[in-house]
């Protein structure tokens, strides 16, 4: 498998504008406001899902993502982030997200991914199950997975689920924002790392890079290196979003 050392760059990359004073109450609510982009996120993941299996095949056969569907694959994920982003994966922006796939300069949160020149046929095969393993496990604590179970309620099944440590600081922020009305940007800067974690083992299993993901939190709302550096696949149109202070 690809490996990246601690001065490159992932193939994906994800910004967030820091707002440190944002509205005291906003969070409050957001659960509702998000909740047409909630619908439309369930039938994009869907045929995400459905997308991920074309291109597995075309993988094996031709060695390469289908550029079409990897667009769509991206835009996805970069919906799913500016959703989060505004919402209860990071509170970092009151500012309304778009309805669209495509990247907007304009908005806060931004993500993109490099398009490989070509793919593994035979790490297509294991990456997105039994490479992954360890990160799912990690990705469980941050997002609440891990603490999923079954248990016996009324002689009946109850998925009991857990918020994670996103979940957690998100909302200490919250109670913070409310009472304070500032962001405590060390949250924020940990919060942003665990997404960037998450998103990143996101495009792998999704075959999207056979790049491994790195062990470790990178920090705060910039990545360290623009797209397009050290990973040899061509510049990118994509900068990325500096971050306030």
């Amino acid at each position: 498998m690809d490996n990246i050392s601690s001065t490159d760059h992932y193939p994906l990359q994800i910004t967030g504008t820091f707002v440190p004073e944002l509205s005291r109450g906003l969070w409050l609510i957001k659960w509702l406001l998000a909740v047409p982009h909630y619908i439309v996120l369930l039938f994009l993941w869907l045929a995400f899902a459905v997308v991920s299996v074309i291109s597995f095949f075309a993988i094996i056969i031709v060695g390469r993502y289908p550029r079409a569907l990897f667009d769509f694959n991206v835009g996805v994920l970069r919906w799913s982030w500016r959703v989060g982003f505004y919402s209860y994966s990071a509170l970092g922006t009151d500012q309304y997200p778009p309805f669209t796939l495509k990247d907007d300069p304009n908005y806060p949160a931004r993500l993109e991914v490099e398009y490989p020149a070509s793919l593994s046929r035979g790490l297509v095969l294991v990456k997105w199950w039994l490479l992954a393993l360890p990160h799912y496990l990690i990705i469980g604590v941050f997002t609440g997975a891990a603490f999923a179970g079954y248990s016996q309620v009324n002689d009946g099944n109850v998925w009991a689920y857990g918020g994670g440590l996103i979940g957690l600081l998100v909302f200490i922020s919250g109670i913070i924002l409310l009472f304070v009305g500032r962001y405590p940007s060390g949250l924020y800067d940990l919060v942003l790392g665990m997404n960037r974690w998450a998103f990143r083992v996101a495009a792998y299993v999704g075959l999207m890079t056979d790049v491994y993901p790195p062990f470790r939190l990178d920090m705060g709302g910039e990545e360290s290196l623009p797209l397009g550096v050290g990973v040899g696949v061509g510049p990118s149109p994509f900068t990325p979003t500096p971050v306030l202070s």
